[in-house]
């Protein structure tokens, strides 16, 4: 089996998880600056055996595509492109940010921590994932 990777696509930044080789457990990976990304998850393929890729999609309340929708799909079309082997995912994400929030608060991590939005976007990327996988099972 090889590891599932998920994406949290924002314009600045974006975030990465990552399962296990029995994908079991989702864990944080890496916050990408957005214009590094495709060298970055070129590497990661190259030195990793990754199954499927997962994108987190960011609709709206009334599930409808939103602003960012739209470029979400241009990157994931891209993505297909560029690694046509790997299955690709979709995830609702809908208040994966608010969830990962409030879960590094839970967790205890300090406010410092927190207020590094790179953080945040890869544990949002971990909760997609997480999602994922209990659907999957």
């Amino acid at each position: 089996m090889g590891r599932i990777l998920a994406i949290d696509y924002g314009e600045k930044r974006i975030g990465l998880a990552v399962t296990d080789p029995l994908q079991i457990i989702a864990t944080p990976l890496d916050t990408i600056d957005n214009g590094k990304i495709w060298d970055y998850l070129r590497e990661y393929i190259k030195k990793e055996s990754v199954e499927a890729i997962v994108i987190g999609l960011p609709l709206s309340l009334k599930s409808e595509d939103t602003t960012t929708t739209v470029l979400v799909r241009s990157f994931a079309e891209k993505l297909a492109a560029l690694f046509p082997d790997l299955p690709l995912h979709w995830e609702d994400e809908r208040f994966s940010s608010k969830i990962a929030q409030e879960t590094m608060i839970a967790g205890g991590t300090s406010k410092k921590y927190r207020k590094e939005k790179g953080n945040l976007d890869k544990i949002s990327a971990t909760i997609i994932l997480q999602s994922f996988l209990a659907k999957k099972t």
